[in-house]
């Protein structure tokens, strides 16, 4: 029997335990913050992760550069990117269950069925800015509902709506990659580089009027995470897509900086691929949630 392999076989490491210390730094340090504590340990696991990281992936890059990866660790790079995506997408699914789980079932019932028992006068309508609390309380609520919401607000307002402009930068976005991608599969490095460039500055905009997006909503609307569900879930979920937003644009951003060096052709691009993917990911739960939270609200 022939004691040759076809398995890549990578050599001992300390970076797999290192990004776990980082994750776990991360995980108690959110959960510490959140309730009061300092952000310490959040902040030394991203450091720690951050580094580990940029060690990682160097040496990846190191290797692919070389010419040292297998055509079955290039099909591991597609796999465990695939799989990862799909973590992203079950990740994304229990948020929008939980907004269908609260509009759909939860408040229904308890504006109905339990109006008289719990909070007599209370009315269960979507956005919730009126929440129990207000209604058993009175002034003394501990839990204030929002002044104004986030839904469509009207045909004369419409080209001052953050979120719509927010939907075109990211849908055009998804463009100029998918542009960016083919000018590499044709190996027109200018294009490539041109477009994905593009591709990161509109990441970049999407980000910054968010972050206006949210002092509006903090400032002037009375719309925070304390403001009952309808703040929470406005919040966990256009928050959770931004920092998603975020991840994707470093990614893209260290495609196109790879892409100044002269990084990939058109039979080896997967590091850029990779991140396009991604980047068609992070639109289209944007397209979710411009429906379902923005639109439908």
């Amino acid at each position: 029997m022939s004691t040759e392999s076809n398995y890549y076989v990578p050599e001992q490491s300390r970076l797999p335990i290192m990004a776990a210390t980082g994750l776990g730094f991360i995980a108690y340090g959110a959960g510490s913050w959140v309730q009061g504590g300092n952000a310490m340990f959040f902040l030394a696991g991203a450091l720690i992760l951050a580094f580990t990281l940029y060690t990682w992936f160097s040496l990846v890059i190191k290797e692919n550069m070389a010419g040292m990866n297998s055509d079955q660790l290039k099909r591991s790079y597609v796999w465990g990117m695939g799989w990862f995506i799909f973590s992203e997408v079950m990740f994304f699914a229990v948020f929008f269950g939980s907004l269908y789980y609260v509009r759909n079932l939860a408040l229904p019932w308890l504006g109905n069925e339990t109006n008289t028992l719990l909070w007599d006068g209370f009315e269960a309508a979507w956005p919730l800015m009126t929440t129990p609390d207000m209604v058993a309380n009175g002034e003394a609520a501990q839990f204030v509902g929002p002044a104004e919401n986030m839904s469509f607000p009207g045909w004369g307002k419409l080209f001052s709506w953050l979120p719509l402009w927010n939907t075109i930068i990211l849908m055009s976005s998804s463009v100029t990659v998918h542009i960016a991608h083919t000018a590499i599969k044709n190996n027109n490095r200018g294009k490539f580089n041109l477009w994905l460039g593009i591709t990161v500055a509109l990441g970049a905009i999407f980000l910054v009027l968010q972050v206006v997006e949210y002092m509006h909503a903090y400032q002037h609307m009375g719309l925070t995470l304390e403001t009952g569900i309808y703040g929470t879930t406005f919040f966990m979920l256009t928050g959770f897509h931004g920092a998603h937003v975020t991840m994707g644009t470093i990614m893209l951003l260290i495609q196109f900086l790879r892409g100044l060096k002269g990084h990939f052709n058109a039979e080896d691009q997967f590091g850029f691929e990779a991140a396009s993917w991604y980047w068609h990911f992070v639109d289209v739960v944007w397209v979710g949630l411009f429906i379902f939270v923005y639109i439908l609200a």
